[in-house]
């Protein structure tokens, strides 16, 4: 039984408190697919429902590709065990973004009302694209990296013309696009430029926000800050690093 849709959002509230994202997921899909716009509370649900049940994926990806590589001199049969568990999460991970990608293309990015909303989806959109180039190989790497790369774009562009440079999403999407230049293109320099322009512009009117407003900025800022921080080391040292970049 699908439910109305109060139902449903009140069930992914639910499986939220009860930290069950496969369930939350399901509620929200169909919230998302019931062909009208989502209320703000409503598409924040549906990204934090998806977000933690693909991060967990990723955090496990991570994991078991760092275990193939330190247990490659142990031989053909051990190696084969972990590519076959890899390959497994994979293609949870696949169906996962791939999921989202299409609800977002089909449903919410064309009913899309406002410009909040639109730069919201197309930055989730860069997300999920990033998330496949995370772990595809060859023409499918380049394929979802240069959509999330479109799509980033886009959402930046958008967030610029139409949000206050202290405004969450905007600064999300400054703050997970220069993520994308910095692990997916390899480019630090391209990273370091977006993420400190996004950081000086927020900066610049910080004062004229009340509180509420001025927490919320302040937080992604630091996650901006933090990441500069990073990546400069990195480049001065001449390595990757192996800390793991803040992103939204």
């Amino acid at each position: 039984m699908s439910g109305t849709r109060d139902e449903n959002v009140f069930m992914a509230r639910l499986s939220e408190q009860a930290e069950r994202y496969e369930d939350m997921v399901e509620y929200m899909k169909r919230v998302a697919t019931m062909g009208s716009e989502l209320s703000p509370d409503e598409r924040n649900l549906l990204s934090v429902a998806y977000k933690n049940s693909v991060g967990a994926r990723r955090q496990a990806w991570r994991a078991v590709n760092q275990l193939e590589m330190q247990e490659s001199k142990k031989g053909p049969a051990i190696l084969e065990l972990i590519k076959q568990y890899r390959m497994k999460i994979e293609a949870e991970l696949d169906t996962s973004c791939r999921e989202m990608i299409n609800i977002l293309h089909t449903e919410l990015i064309p009913k899309a009302g406002n410009p909040e909303a639109k730069v919201f989806y197309l930055k989730l959109k860069g997300d999920y694209n990033r998330y496949l180039s995370e772990f595809a190989a060859g023409e499918n790497h380049n394929k979802s990296a240069n959509e999330a790369h479109d799509s980033y774009k886009s959402a930046s562009e958008n967030a610029v013309s139409e949000l206050p440079p202290t405004h969450p999403i905007r600064l999300g999407v400054a703050l997970n696009f220069s993520v994308f230049y910095y692990e997916v293109h390899s480019a630090p320099e391209k990273a370091c430029v977006l993420a400190k322009s996004a950081f000086d512009d927020a900066m610049q009117v910080m004062d004229s926000l009340d509180e509420d407003q001025y927490k919320e900025a302040s937080a992604i800022l630091q996650l901006l800050r933090d990441n500069l921080t990073l990546w400069t080391k990195n480049m001065l040292d001449g390595e990757g690093g192996d800390m793991q970049p803040q992103d939204m």
